[in-house]
């Protein structure tokens, strides 16, 4: 239930925010976190840590993956403070204990593909420099876990204010009020047409009903106006 949810917010996310091109980075291998020996040690590691290295700083937007059988993900990103070149890069849990399994027992959500994004996360992922995936499955029906097809998408560059896009700029500007200086005042002219449409319903209301014949002139005919055959 709670993976669904996350997913419908995910998409609302994606469909309001707008996301940059997938960036260069190094996916590392996956490192086993095992207490006591690990060369004697024949119990299965249930976290694993996969290192991303990013080619340049990034302002991350969505983070895209495949899930193979990991019920837990925590995101940890290394970023550098905005505006302090010189201040070392610090650690930020961005995501802590995504659920990707509905149950870790069970298949669900198993080999699904998922879509985490800035706005879901604790912390702005700006100027990072390195993500870290931390893996959990404390589950021991599985063998082996982990995740796959790992995309990083940045933050779509903004238009700067000063950059008028071509197509607006042709728009004309908002036209000067019209001089109405000259013009008959609007009142009075109101009132003539007020005057006007009175005098139209008087003399409507006071025709006649009686039919009027073609020819007919006060109860005669020209002769003139009749023909012949």
């Amino acid at each position: 239930m709670l993976s669904n949810y996350l997913q419908r917010k995910g998409a609302y996310y994606r469909s309001s925010t707008m996301r940059g091109d997938s960036v260069d980075c190094i996916v590392k291998s996956p490192v086993a976190l095992q207490l006591g020996d690990v060369v004697s040690d024949s119990v299965r590691p249930g976290v694993y840590i996969t290192d991303i290295v990013l080619s340049t700083p990034v302002s991350i937007q969505e983070i895209s993956f495949k899930n193979y059988y990991t019920a837990y993900l925590t995101v940890r990103v290394l970023k550098n403070e905005e505006g302090s070149d010189e201040s070392p890069a610090q650690w930020f849990t961005c995501v802590r204990n995504y659920c990707l399994m509905s149950s870790p027992h069970t298949e669900g959500g198993s080999q699904d593909y998922f879509s985490i994004y800035r706005q879901q996360m604790l912390t702005e992922p700006d100027n990072v420099i390195n993500v870290r995936l931390i893996l959990r499955q404390p589950s021991s029906v599985w063998l082996n876990f982990n995740i796959e097809d790992i995309k990083i998408y940045s933050l779509a560059v903004e238009e700067a204010e000063g950059d008028v896009p071509s197509w607006l700029s042709t728009i004309t500007p908002a036209e000067e009020p019209l001089d109405l200086n000259g013009l008959p005042d609007p009142d009075s002219v109101s009132s003539s047409i007020q005057h006007m449409w009175a005098l139209t319903e008087i003399m409507q209301s006071s025709q006649t009903s009686a039919s009027i014949g073609r020819f007919d002139v006060d109860g005669c005919y020209d002769v003139n106006l009749l023909s012949y055959t």
